[in-house]
């Protein structure tokens, strides 16, 4: 029997190195509503592999900057696209040998929803440009590098399958907005309409959004009382999904 060395002793001669690790990615998929559609950032790649085709922002981890997964896609987002967005959630993990023709590679997916009026964008690190494309089904006209086909299609998926039970897409919106936006953006995603008075008392129940005291929109006959998302909101579970009737 080797002799028993603690703990501390054993990491300090232990090499992290002496095993074959994966390329290891966080790409996110950034959605917004653009001229009545849904829509996501895509940035055009300047270098090898796959230059020049259309990708889902995303960047190698770097371990002496970032302390965990959504401060990297944080990170990567702003240096990639200038997007600094309020809202991320993690979406999935994928690895095999053959999505990267430079290696086996792990990525880990995030999405994230921001107004894209209240963003401007800027090209960065390996990207020749940078712009919203509109979502036709589950994906773009475009074709994208890798395996982004995929990933943007499982995350419209779970953005629209969300959508159907968590107030989410309010993060589609600006600061301040109306319960008719808020009902517009529900029904933009899910692809039908929703009945207005089922669909308000519902939001009303869910107390997450504050009304700003003496701000309207609209004529003088009956403006619009605007709205905003309540401080520590990120995202409510309703406990029924939403039926055309809300």
């Amino acid at each position: 029997m080797s002799k028993a060395i603690s703990e501390a002793d054993y990491l300090k001669g232990y090499d992290a190195k002496a095993f074959d690790a994966p390329l290891t990615t966080v790409d996110t998929v950034i959605f917004t509503l653009k001229d009545g559609q849904l829509q996501v950032l895509l940035v055009r790649r300047s270098d090898h592999p796959a230059q020049g085709l259309w990708a889902i922002p995303g960047g190698f981890l770097r371990l002496d900057e970032d302390r965990d997964l959504e401060q990297a896609a944080l990170r990567i987002l702003k240096a990639k696209t200038g997007v600094a967005s309020p809202y991320v959630e993690q979406l999935l993990t994928v690895g095999n040998s053959k999505r990267d023709p430079r290696g086996w590679s792990v990525t880990v997916v995030y999405f994230a929803l921001i107004n894209s009026e209240a963003i401007e964008l800027s090209k960065g690190g390996n990207a020749d440009d940078v712009a919203w494309f509109p979502i036709h089904g589950e994906s773009v006209s475009e074709s994208l590098a890798f395996d982004h086909a995929q990933l943007l299609q499982q995350a419209v998926e779970r953005l629209r399958a969300k959508a159907e039970y968590t107030a989410l897409p309010v993060h589609l919106l600006p600061e301040q907005f109306t319960l008719t936006d808020l009902q517009r953006t529900f029904e933009t995603l899910l692809g039908r309409p929703i009945d207005k008075s089922a669909f308000r008392r519902r939001i009303n129940d869910a107390d997450i959004l504050e009304e700003i005291d003496g701000v309207f929109r609209g004529g003088a006959n009956r403006p619009a009382q605007l709205y905003r998302l309540k401080d520590g909101t990120r995202q409510h579970f309703f406990p029924r999904i939403i039926t055309s009737g809300a």
